[in-house]
């Protein structure tokens, strides 16, 4: 059981190929406590990945060998780890290909060290919440949809839906606020349990992604729908 604020210890595994990026975060991730694995090129990395078992993936797009889109596109094929991918500016194009993919978010270069480790550090916190509260939730059931918090299974039509940990985390929510309009920027606080100050394409990637597993016609949503002007809400028909 998770006491206080004791929390595990947490793998986190950086991939840039820029030595010195890796050697400030692993020194900034270092002084929390975290366990730190490195790698420069995404042919290591993804060994890494399989071998080492890590909580988290700080994953640069732009890497020699295996690049940042296709070792995150082999992650998400094997597990559900969270993924923080670090682009340049002018990378917007690749930015939306990486969340689409299923990473989780995304941290601009030239970065804050300190940005990057609050951003990791919220994700730990709440897979910490998450253990400690499994098992207390029921299932929520809609027409055709149910959603299981103890197992983080969910079904769609007869049919079981895989989902990454933030599509899971993002629909739960949603779900169990039936009705309530959530702006991105509140979502991102909720979900991502950071004030976030950017591009609200992570949450509408995220949503578009949902979207595509769960309703029947994505076009014409049915649980997931857009509130024009100021976000999203979870309905259903009764």
């Amino acid at each position: 059981m998770i006491q206080g604020n004791v929390l595990p210890r947490y793998r986190v595994l950086v991939v840039d190929d820029e030595p010195m990026v890796t050697e400030v975060v692993q020194r900034y991730l270092e002084r929390e406590g975290i366990d730190v694995a490195t790698a420069v090129d995404g042919d290591k990395a993804l060994i890494l990945a399989r071998n080492w078992d890590p909580d988290l993936v700080v994953l640069d797009l732009m890497l020699p060998g295996i690049d940042g889109l296709e070792m995150c596109r082999a992650i998400r094929k094997e597990a559900s780890t969270p993924i923080v991918m670090l682009t340049a500016r002018g990378e917007e194009t690749d930015r939306i290909v990486g969340l689409e993919l299923g990473a989780d978010d995304y941290v601009v270069k030239p970065f804050s060290p300190r940005e990057l480790v609050a951003r990791i550090k919220a994700v730990r916190r709440r897979s910490a919440t998450q253990v400690a509260t499994n098992g207390t939730g029921e299932t929520v059931r809609f027409q055709g949809l149910s959603i299981n918090p103890k197992t983080r299974a969910v079904e769609a039509g007869g049919r079981s839906i895989e989902l990454t940990a933030k599509e899971f985390d993002l629909l739960y929510f949603l779900a169990t606020h039936p009705g309530q309009v959530f702006t991105r920027e509140q979502l991102m606080d909720d979900v991502w349990d950071y004030t976030y100050a950017g591009d609200p394409s992570t949450v509408t990637v995220h949503i578009r992604r949902l979207r595509e597993k769960i309703e029947p016609d994505p076009m014409r949503p049915r649980f997931v729908k857009t509130v024009w002007g100021v976000g999203y809400k979870f309905d259903y028909e009764r």
